[in-house]
């Protein structure tokens, strides 16, 4: 088991990508954390999970909750070998019609609170630990309708740059996954019905060169390497997770004769 004797952070550990990770974790022998907004999914996810993992109700914006939330994990199953700041939102920001609001939630959901959620971590984790930091394809591809997002996970990228810098000397290694169009319920907002989310699927499958929507356990799987000593010396990488759609987007299905 890759991750025996470890001891994880996940937050946005309830559902999709998150919870995907942290039951991979589990499986591995890891010790974790979850964290999340909806106490019922929480619940749930940690009934899954069993008694190797304990979720804490924390929304990622709020940075005493989510330093309160370190400290129980800590004192449940001690120092922190890998946190995965995965806690993230959708957001249409399109010119001429977002609020300040908006936008401004986007950046501090996405950016902020990730900055903050390693920086409390940090006191209680391991030398040698690994940092991975949630980003997305959205970050290259230019989607209309979507400034502050992109910003935020290009942001991710850069700042995960930054904190290996600072952090290499105690051999702690931050990484980014970049995930594709993927199977979560981050596109509840955008597709609300199985017939639109049909269509979705649909849609990102023609202009991905696999030709198909990620599984929650195709960006699960990348983050147990980044997060395990197999990737002992992968450091202030981004490994997109997206079937080629930024790498080769001109071998997808819809440029194909």
């Amino acid at each position: 088991m890759r991750l025996a004797n470890k001891t994880a952070l996940i937050t946005g550990g309830n559902s999709g990508i998150g919870f995907a990770t942290a039951r991979l974790f589990v499986a591995e022998g890891a010790k974790v954390t979850i964290t999340g907004r909806n106490r019922e999914t929480l619940d749930a996810a940690a009934n899954e999970l069993g008694a190797s993992a304990l979720a804490v109700a924390a929304d990622a914006t709020d940075n005493a909750a989510t330093e309160a939330a370190i400290r129980r994990a800590v004192e449940t199953f001690g120092k922190l070998d890998i946190l995965f700041a995965n806690a993230g939102i959708p957001g249409s920001t399109p010119l001429g019609a977002t609020t300040l609001e908006t936008f401004e939630t986007v950046i501090r959901t996405n950016i902020t609170s990730v900055f903050f959620t390693v920086q409390s971590a940090l006191p209680y984790m391991n030398d040698g630990a690994s940092i991975i930091l949630n980003g997305s394809v959205i970050s290259v591809l230019g989607n209309p309708g979507y400034s502050a997002y992109a910003a935020s996970k290009a942001g991710v990228r850069a700042m995960a740059r930054v904190m290996a810098s600072e952090l290499s000397p105690r051999g702690i290694r931050v990484n980014v996954v970049a995930p594709g169009g993927a199977r979560t319920p981050i596109w509840n907002g955008a597709a609300p019905t199985p017939e639109a989310f049909a269509a979705l699927e649909q849609r990102i499958a023609r202009t991905t060169p696999l030709g198909r929507m990620a599984e929650a356990d195709h960006i699960a799987k990348t983050v147990l390497f980044l997060a395990s000593d197999d990737a002992a010396h992968v450091q202030s990488a981004e490994i997109f997770v997206d079937g080629g759609a930024t790498g080769s987007p001109a071998g997808a299905p819809i440029f194909r004769g």
